[in-house]
């Protein structure tokens, strides 16, 4: 039989201890100010991420899709460094399994940014780079919560 005593320590409860349920902890004023601290650092990476990804397109001649990849993983790694100094500083994870998490959830995010970048790309006359800010709000969200719930649980 197996042995789920460890479960939460990778799944939270969808419950806190005074019974609030996820969503309603992610609108909680604490994980406002969270994800405000993550939009500061998201946007200032990202400029480094759109800054890479220029670069690659325009001075390397890299194709968009995969120029944005290499952008979005470059920002990522920082992204790291200071979320888990200031935006979920105080978690108890250490460090080298709080990376390979992030990882794992930029790898999510990266998925996300592909799929929507690629669409975006192939059906819309957005410019690249509009149509990478445009998807970085979507998956930005979609990691932050990953990250505030199961890396960094702070939720």
């Amino acid at each position: 039989m197996a042995d789920f005593s460890q479960r939460e320590a990778v799944f939270p409860s969808d419950r806190s201890e005074d019974g609030r349920g996820l969503l309603a902890r992610l609108l909680s004023p604490r994980v406002g100010v969270m994800l405000w601290r993550n939009t500061v650092v998201s946007c200032s990476v990202f400029v480094i991420g759109l800054g890479v990804l220029y670069a690659l397109v325009q001075w390397a001649g890299f194709p968009e899709v995969p120029a944005a990849g290499i952008g979005f993983l470059v920002a990522n790694s920082l992204h790291y460094v200071l979320g888990r100094t200031w935006i979920f500083r105080g978690t108890d994870r250490p460090a080298a399994a709080g990376y390979a998490l992030f990882l794992a959830n930029a790898g999510v995010g990266l998925a996300v940014t592909m799929a929507f970048y690629a669409a975006l790309l192939e059906w819309t006359q957005l410019h690249y780079l509009t149509a990478r800010v445009v998807v970085s709000v979507f998956a930005g969200l979609v990691v932050f919560v990953l990250n505030a719930v199961f890396n960094f649980r702070q939720v």
